[in-house]
């Protein structure tokens, strides 16, 4: 028995030696474990190309430098397809008009998988976010399409404009802001305000609270707490944390909605009414929230930089909603009422269907600034795509710059112009998936596109605007998306801002 006695033996020491011991020893054994787990891939006659050298070495680079490793993948092995190891999980990437097409319309890539293996970011409480079953998954959806019924939407108009009052009125008279602060701060209180309840979406220090723990999860989020959540580092501790008080946040409100006995016309009351048990009401809430205020909130940001450098789009976008504004009879010289009520007046049907120049600046800014890479799991059977061998159970990559950045599809890509001709998607191999394709589209994209509009409209009518860089001086050249920002394409903090003075309008 002195084998076993040693590691009891050397269990006892490394419990005993402290916090800093125990930690480092994870460490060791964390990247020791890497090292035996990731190995070259040797490439049968269908398989994709692997990178060249070990795979371990692509760990960092697929999560925190995404564009330029994906790239440098591409062009490593001068291949349209390649793959590499994540531990002992294979992923394939893949590119070009015939693997697009196949890979937004294949049946056994499962979204869900992929994104939970290679993302990480969302919070996972099993039963809650994360091991739902097809059934459960299903219902969410369906309470999703529920939230985004015509008579919902249009009684959400003016209480969201009411919060985009609120929130720009904090902004001042004048000054500089940082739109991945202030606009993202706004969006999430919109969306919170559309996907959960008024317990928290009143109560603006909650709302501040809820953003901070959801902030803790994308700064926790890291190679090893997405390959090997198991290990105690401090960001995963951190993303445990930040969990627990985001569910407990929730549930407290549902217990509170309960308890009161008052009925409310908002998201949470029509998920209670439809008697839906309280894991996927805590689920819906939990994952749909920040889901859509990253998504929302990076367009929103990136419009509201766009605009400001782009003062011919301003312009039209601003006399867009001015024609809206007429057309209730509430011009803007006419009518001295606020901004919020006047546009709370014009209907649904008008927002979605009367506002081409909207609907073109929120398509330009979806294909030049979503920094998405689409994640799947080939559930099986194994399949090919593009005549590369796809086994089951590996991860498969799509990369959305290989289309919404190729010049050959969009000339001079990086240039940010509403004004491109628009082709059929499906007709044109799908050219354009910024709301995603084929059998997976963005199920929230009537809310989102509400939501970009109502404040878009709040902002050019309340504010006149230019970008400026670090310095205050007008930036020259623009800022330019940053697409190894997996969140929000930022650019380096502190490079830019937008310089706002108020409007003689009544927010």
């Amino acid at each position: 028995m002195p084998y076993t006695v040693g590691l009891q033996a050397a269990a006892i020491a490394l419990l005993s030696a402290g916090i800093p011991t125990i930690f480092t020893t994870g460490i060791i054994l964390f990247f020791f474990i890497l090292s035996i787990l990731s190995s070259v891939q040797k490439d049968g006659p269908d398989a994709p190309a692997s990178l060249p050298g070990h795979s371990i070495f692509a760990i960092i680079p697929f999560f925190r430098r995404r564009y330029d490793f994906l790239n440098w993948g591409f062009q490593a092995t001068g291949q349209s397809a390649f793959q590499f190891s994540l531990l002992r999980n294979t992923v394939v990437v893949v590119s070009g008009e015939s693997a697009r097409r196949t890979f937004f319309s294949a049946k056994s890539l499962d979204l869900t998988e992929g994104f939970k293996i290679l993302s990480g970011a969302i919070p996972m409480v099993r039963g809650v976010t994360s091991d739902l079953q097809t059934k459960r998954v299903s219902l969410i959806h369906k309470r999703l399409a529920s939230a985004q019924r015509h008579e919902h939407l249009s009684t959400l108009l003016p209480v969201l404009l009411a919060d985009c009052r609120r929130m720009m009125e904090s902004w001042g008279t004048s000054g500089v802001l940082d739109p991945f602060e202030r606009v993202y701060e706004l969006v999430f209180q919109t969306t919170v305000r559309a996907l959960s309840c008024s317990e928290i979406s009143d109560d603006p220090a909650l709302v501040a609270r809820l953003k901070n723990l959801y902030d803790k999860l994308d700064t926790g989020t890291t190679p090893a707490t997405v390959l090997v959540p198991w290990l105690p580092t401090p960001a995963m501790l951190q993303k445990l944390w930040a969990t627990r008080d985001v569910y407990d946040i929730v549930t407290a409100a549902i217990d509170a909605r309960e308890k009161s006995g008052i009925v409310r016309n908002d998201t949470l009351q029509m998920l209670l009414n439809g008697k839906d048990e309280k894991l996927v009401v805590v689920g819906f809430i939990m994952g749909l929230l920040i889901a859509g205020a990253r998504a929302t909130g990076t367009t929103a940001c990136w419009i509201a930089t766009f605009l400001g450098g782009h003062p011919d789009w301003r312009i039209k976008a601003k006399a867009e909603v001015e024609l809206l504004l007429e057309s209730a009879s509430l011009s803007v010289g006419e009518d001295k009422s606020a901004i919020s009520a006047r546009l709370a007046t014009i209907p649904l049907e008008a927002w979605e269907g009367q506002t081409p120049v909207l609907d073109s600046i929120i398509r330009e800014t979806l294909r030049v600034a979503q920094p998405h890479t689409a994640m799947r799991r080939n559930l099986g059977p194994e399949m090919y795509i593009d005549g590369r061998l796809i086994p089951q159970d590996a991860y498969v990559v799509y990369p959305f710059s290989d289309v919404h950045l190729d010049p050959e599809i969009y000339p001079d890509p990086w240039r940010f112009d509403p004004g491109r001709p628009v082709e059929s998607d499906v007709k044109s191999n799908y050219n354009y998936v910024g709301w995603g394709g084929g059998k997976t589209v963005c199920l929230g994209q009537r809310l989102g596109k509400i939501e970009l509009k109502l404040i878009t409209a709040m902002f050019l009518l309340g504010f006149e605007h230019h970008v400026v860089d670090g310095s205050g001086k007008p930036a020259d050249p623009l800022p330019t998306p940053n697409w190894n920002d997996i969140l929000f394409c930022r650019p380096p903090p502190g490079s830019f801002g937008l310089k706002y003075e108020r409007t003689k309008a009544t927010l």
